[in-house]
């Protein structure tokens, strides 16, 4: 019967549709890869903005805190 080992061959040519493929995919995963990395730079520049934003709360917290010490203290010096 058929010999499956000698029926595989592979052709050496190359045909302009092969080359043309290769040229679109190869530009499509190149601008897919250039926006995949645009997006991260932008959610890195978000992440950092939020880092600053967390810190600046947690200071203003910590001052809202000690100025509602002081006005107890005031209050309680009002009282007395």
């Amino acid at each position: 019967m058929n010999d499956p080992v000698n029926s595989w061959r592979i052709e050496r040519s190359v045909t302009l549709g092969v080359i043309v493929a290769l040229a679109l995919q190869t530009g499509g995963a190149l601008i897919w890869a250039g926006a995949a990395g645009e997006r991260l730079d932008r959610l890195e520049a978000q992440g950092a903005a939020l880092t600053t934003a967390g810190e600046r709360l947690a200071r203003l917290e910590e001052q809202i805190g000690q100025a509602r010490e002081s006005l107890a203290r005031i209050e309680r010096r009002l009282e007395d």
